[in-house]
């Protein structure tokens, strides 16, 4: 028998054995206000203390809520609340089975299903949308205190699947719809006098309206949370966390941190483990970021343990990626990847691809760093492929939605061409009874009839035409970097195809030709967190500018990705390759760059090499476009390790096939300080 089958068993042996030692005591005729205030503290209990709920509830389980009674429906669906607060998924799914059998019950099935796919660290936005509709029905928008007084809204399952609902829209960006479903929300809450409910809804919305850069506006809303939190620690800790969750957006790392440590205290207080736990996860990453790694460590040990008893598959994955990062800085390399081999047991969610994605930049710039270059080169080639699986699913689904509404188009167009058609041959059945009498009816209404044909088949090429200019309006813009206008990562993978298919339709394989030169602007985080991201924003911009102006009119600029930019510079020669970053060390570094925070001085780290490579290597030894590009990553690093503000350059590379060539590539100090792997350096501006 499997893991799940023995628990269940265990849970319904616990159950029996609880029944059968403390005799049930049934509420005859309770008042289901009341009755729903209870169901709800308990629920909200079995967070910190899933086992001790499990059993109240089978002990006070009352006979209005055996099978087939009105109030089966509520006391279900707390009972599953509580199996997916003690981790078992299997039950919970059973009880969703069970309600999904009731009239009443099924909008609170979807609602369990919706939470069990957020307690796997999923998405549940879809599921909680569907209880939602249903709800809606005695939940109407914009008389709330009616809807809970007069029509029996069941107001906490319609404010947790709307909690549900914001929480996918603020992952995906929707910051306004994300704001509504949190005001209605709120309005439900208090409508239904549910202080608790009406704390997380005002925390969640300070850090919608942060992310909207309402700050003052956020703030306003914590403090009315802090109101009403009075007298209730957990309330006050989920208070805090809301106050750091909006202080690190503010990039006030002090205050995330302090208000961390007061949610923490609060929740001891309170006797909850379980969000006292996700406190110090959280804790992790602000000691990191103030230089505080063995604090860091020390209260990440302490969360795992409790995280894993809880089953909290999101937080305890959050965990290992930050304790991992702490021992990378730490230097303890070992520890880190035995953590990261954690992280990746975790898989990776589809809709998390972004999340994914900088934590891998978080990783690469920690092992560079570090001198780890090896694993900086392979976190950033993770990210890059995270970031193309991302930016292809962003196009595909843009694509599907232009190819949806244009096929509807067309479908409807068909559709009135058929009520004609029909309306056509209903005239030509009158017409015959008549054809004595409307001869030259009949040939006018042919005449008519073809004109309409030829007519509609006009615009239906129009609309075809329109339709491929749209897909190629859309192609070339999803190649464009919407900031700088330079092209992005697709349009260089889109030349590179082109020249690789050009190749071998003249039958050749000479591998890359060509320069490259990959360029990183230094210290650019600082940017971001001193000056903002407007003044960052303005910085990318004018590095893109003098980059273009530096190169030559035949030269690929690319924006590779944040701050990195990449220029492919066909039948290039080292030397004149040299000038030209020298030009772009020059042409970035000698004037600071105006922003609306006041001029800013920017230096850029550059990697460059033409290809093929010099040296023993020759031209008879190819290689791919994307080992070029390692290639000039790894000087790039070069670059960086070594004070940045400068560019350094493969001139020769010793290496007679293509394995030793790889070889030198993983250990390429080694290869430097061995001659194998000759550099030229090229210093910037002081």
């Amino acid at each position: 028998m499997n893991q799940p089958g023995r628990t269940l068993i265990a849970t319904l042996a616990l159950a029996l054995a609880l029944a059968a030692a403390v005799p049930a005591t049934p509420v005859t005729a309770p008042d289901p206000a009341s009755e729903d205030n209870w169901l709800a503290d308990l629920t909200r209990r079995a967070f910190d203390d899933p086992d001790g709920m499990l059993a109240e509830l089978q002990r006070r389980w009352p006979t209005q809520a055996e099978p087939g009674q009105p109030r089966e429906a509520a006391w279900l669906l707390a009972r599953g609340r509580v199996l997916l607060a003690a981790g078992q998924l299997e039950a919970a799914d059973a009880v969703a089975v069970q309600l999904m059998g009731r009239p009443d019950g099924v909008d609170r099935s979807w609602l369990l299903r919706a939470l069990a796919q957020e307690r796997a660290g999923k998405p549940g936005g879809a599921l909680a949308a569907r209880a939602l509709g249903g709800l809606d029905a005695r939940c109407p928008t914009g008389d709330e205190m009616r809807a809970v007084r007069e029509l029996g809204c069941d107001f906490r399952s319609a404010w947790e699947a709307l909690r549900i609902i914001q929480r996918d829209q603020a992952s995906q960006g929707e910051l306004v719809a994300s704001e509504a479903s949190t005001r209605r929300g709120l309005a439900l809450a208090r409508a239904g006098g549910d202080k608790y409910l009406v704390v997380q809804s005002l925390g969640l919305l300070a850090t919608v309206l942060q992310a909207q850069e309402h700050g003052d506006a956020a703030r306003a809303e914590l403090h009315a949370a802090e109101v009403e939190a009075q007298g209730d620690p957990l309330a006050g800790a989920r208070v805090r966390n809301a106050q750091a969750v909006v202080e690190r957006r503010a990039n006030d790392i002090g205050a995330a941190r302090s208000a961390l440590e007061g949610a923490l205290l609060l929740a001891e207080q309170a006797g909850a483990l379980h969000f006292a736990a996700m406190m110090r996860s959280n804790l992790v990453d602000a000691y990191m970021h103030q230089g505080q790694l063995k604090e860091a460590l020390a209260v990440g040990q302490k969360a795992l343990p409790v995280l894993q008893r809880f089953h909290d598959r999101y937080f305890e994955r959050l965990l290992h990626h930050n304790l991992a990062v702490a021992h990378i800085k730490l230097h303890q390399f070992d520890t880190a990847r035995q953590e990261l081999a954690k992280v990746g047991e975790f898989g990776i969610d589809p809709a998390a691809l972004a999340q994914r994605a900088r934590e891998l930049r978080e990783l690469g710039d920690t092992w560079a760093e570090a001198g780890q270059y090896k694993e900086a080169l392979a976190a950033f080639a993770g990210e890059r492929d995270l970031n193309a699986r991302a930016n292809e699913r962003n196009r595909a689904s843009a694509l599907e939605e232009l190819r949806r509404k244009y096929d509807s188009a067309a479908k409807q167009r068909d559709l009135d061409l058929l009520a004609r058609d029909g309306q056509l041959k209903d005239q030509q059945l009158e017409n015959q009874k008549l054809a004595q009498q409307v001869g030259i009816a009949v040939g006018a209404l042919l005449l008519l009839s073809l004109g309409l044909i030829a007519v509609t088949l006009l615009r239906m090429r129009r609309a075809q035409a329109r339709l491929t200019a749209n897909q190629s309006l859309l192609r070339a813009q999803s190649e464009r970097d919407p900031l700088t206008d330079l092209s992005n990562r697709r349009h260089f993978l889109a030349v590179m195809e082109q020249r690789s298919q050009e190749a071998d339709a003249e039958s050749r394989a000479e591998g890359f030709h060509g320069a490259l030169m990959m360029i990183d602007i230094d210290h650019f985080k600082n940017v971001n967190d001193w000056h903002g991201h407007a003044a960052g924003d303005a910085v990318i911009v004018e590095v893109a500018r003098r980059i273009r102006a530096a190169v030559r009119d035949t030269d690929l600029v690319v924006r590779w990705g944040g701050e990195e930019f990449l220029v492919f510079a066909p039948e290039l020669p080292g030397s004149d390759l040299a000038q030209m970053a020298e030009r772009i060390l020059r042409g970035i570094g000698v004037e600071p760059i105006p922003t609306s925070e006041g001029p800013l001085r920017v230096t850029v780290s550059i990697g460059f090499a033409s290809f093929p490579l010099g040296g023993s290597a020759g031209p008879g030894l190819r290689l791919h476009w994307e080992q070029a590009v390692n290639w000039a990553d790894m000087v790039l690093y070069k670059a960086k390790a070594e004070g940045r503000n400068r560019a350094v350059g493969i001139t020769a590379v010793d290496a007679p096939d293509a394995d030793l060539l790889a070889s030198l590539l993983q250990d390429f100090d080694a290869a430097c300080l061995n001659g194998q792997v000759r550099l030229k350096l090229l210093l910037g501006p002081a």
